[in-house]
């Protein structure tokens, strides 16, 4: 099918060819035509992003305009972009695609109808195509499909700052006005996947929905749990849970009906996969469908080789999220009943898990602390780095934060959910978290088993520690315990009280005072 002069808004060109809603093996046959990937262990297609391995959030941009003047948090993170500089970057794009051969995919956002979003995925390469396919859910009558939104994905195109006022050659550009994402200069795919996220999480709380940047399962007895997290924190290994129904791996919306999907596939981390503590996962990547990403391939047997850095330490896969065995057919559950806030604190600080008050549930929402490792984004050193990140997403968050922690603080108090923080990063012997006894705190926590346990309180972060819990040593249950020098402890621990008190600081004017109140304790007199 060719010539098609309606791919995007406002965007006439006129591709040379068009390879409209290919399934899985068309697009990994075109793909290893092109030279884009090759075939690993298993069938999974294995592509290189080239020197883009993570996402480029310094060159995202918002169109600045009526539409968005007075809603979006404009700042660092949601950079404006000039209307006539979009134009000319739209007009760009068009003349980069023009006469290309491209690959289409018609995709839906949300598995509530109620809240969908239909997304027209327009790529240079048939990679991309197919991981749009894995991430996105597909219409039932693609024939009629009329799209809310495009996305032009264009990595050999080049942007340049004196025209198009953006920051560098590479540029992700989005307008509300014209429904329209441009995506050019970087290869990586995750910035499809973030873009749509992104979309979401500006147009759903306007309707009272709270979008998510989590992931989300349900449990034998019809409860379901979400998991709040930045990357490598582990929110894709622990809701990869046998036993538990899998809703989605990353995000989602909370309405008042429930929990819903924004996507149909998932975008694990795939950095030192094992198949005994991560099965589920690990299988996805061996099968025909999934698109790894900077996973080096043994070139003669074709292994996987999972524990390999040399490219990235952000290597990732893709696949339908019906790759795992127990994922919802439906992609929904009820309302949640419990919430999980999980974060990699790189330096032994904080407890491996504690009981939240809806107060410090806000507070820790809106801290969004973890410890970036390198490769998950672009401009990381090799050294871990404390970061905070509001609502676990802030990159993704185009409102205030507050109008997210709000609608979590209602929707927790109306429904009386149990809130916990787990820490699956370092102990203070620097030794990383296991994940069996994560899993096993997390599953007590998830079964009531934690409810009514004695607890002790940190006594800088206020955190309730539980004392004991089935399947975990009680000595690793307090972080102090981890550490030779209880001085040194105290030391470290101050010193990152003193960052989240820092951080926290721009959210003064906005948090209610038993928020602030729940933070960082005063040091004893």
């Amino acid at each position: 099918m060719a010539g098609d002069g309606h791919l995007a808004p406002h965007a006439p060109f006129v591709p040379g060819e068009i390879f409209r809603n290919w399934g899985s093996e068309a697009l990994v046959e075109a793909a290893l035509r092109n030279g884009e990937g090759i075939i690993g262990a298993g069938g999974s297609l294995s592509c290189r992003t080239g020197r883009f391995t993570g996402r480029s959030p310094s060159d995202k941009f918002f169109v600045r305009d009526g539409n968005t003047e007075d809603t979006i948090d404009w700042g660092a993170v949601n950079q404006p972009l000039a209307g006539h500089h979009f134009e000319a970057l739209r007009r760009r794009v068009a003349d980069h695609l023009d006469g290309a051969k491209l690959y289409v995919q018609d995709c839906i956002a949300g598995t509530d109808p109620e809240y969908s979003l239909r997304v027209r995925v327009v790529t240079e390469q048939a990679w991309h195509s197919l991981f749009a396919r894995n991430m996105f859910l597909r219409p039932e009558n693609p024939a009629r499909f009329d799209p809310d939104w495009t996305i032009l994905h264009a990595p050999g195109f080049r942007a340049r700052p004196e025209i198009d006022g953006c920051r560098s050659e590479t540029v992700i550009a989005i307008s509300f006005t014209h429904r329209l994402v441009l995506i050019g200069g970087t290869a990586y795919a995750g910035e499809i996947k973030k873009s749509v996220f992104t979309l979401m999480n500006y147009l759903l709380p306007g309707r009272g929905v709270m979008p998510m940047h989590c992931s989300a399962n349900i449990g034998p007895d019809g409860g379901t749990a979400i998991f709040f997290g930045l990357s490598g924190t582990g929110k894709t290994t622990l809701s990869a849970d046998s036993s538990r129904t899998l809703i989605g791996d990353d995000e989602h919306g909370w309405s008042d009906d429930g929990v819903f999907n924004f996507e149909g596939g998932c975008y694990a981390k795939a950095i030192d996969l094992d198949a005994e503590a991560e099965p589920e996962i690990h299988a996805a990547c061996h099968r025909f469908g999934t698109v790894l990403e900077n996973v080096v391939v043994d070139p003669g047997a074709r292994t996987l080789m999972l524990s390999d850095r040399s490219l990235t330490e952000n290597t990732r896969a893709s696949y339908p999220i019906g790759f795992i065995p127990n994922a919802s057919p439906s992609g929904r559950g009820p309302p949640p009943k419990h919430i999980v806030m999980l974060t990699a604190d790189a330096f032994g600080v904080l407890p491996p898990i504690s009981r939240l008050t809806t107060a410090q549930a806000m507070y820790h929402f809106l801290s969004g602390y973890t410890a970036k490792v390198a490769g998950t984004e672009r401009g990381l050193g090799d050294e871990p780095a404390a970061t905070f990140s509001a609502c676990f997403g802030a990159p993704f968050m185009a409102r205030h934060p507050s109008v997210y922690a709000e609608l979590l603080g209602r929707r927790i108090e109306e429904r009386e959910v149990r809130c916990w923080l787990v820490n699956t990063g370092w102990t203070g012997a620097g030794r990383r978290m296991s994940i069996a006894h994560t899993r096993a705190m997390v599953e007590a926590a998830l079964a009531g088993v934690l409810d009514g346990a004695e607890t002790a309180e940190h006594p800088i972060f206020g955190l309730h520690m539980p004392t004991a819990c089935p399947g975990v040593p009680t000595e690793s249950l307090d972080p102090r315990t981890s550490w030779t020098d209880p001085d040194a402890y105290g030391r470290r621990a101050a010193a990152l009280a003193a960052e989240f008190e820092a951080n926290f600081r721009q959210f003064a004017d906005h948090a209610p005072e038993e928020v602030k109140a729940a933070g960082i304790r005063p040091p004893a007199s």
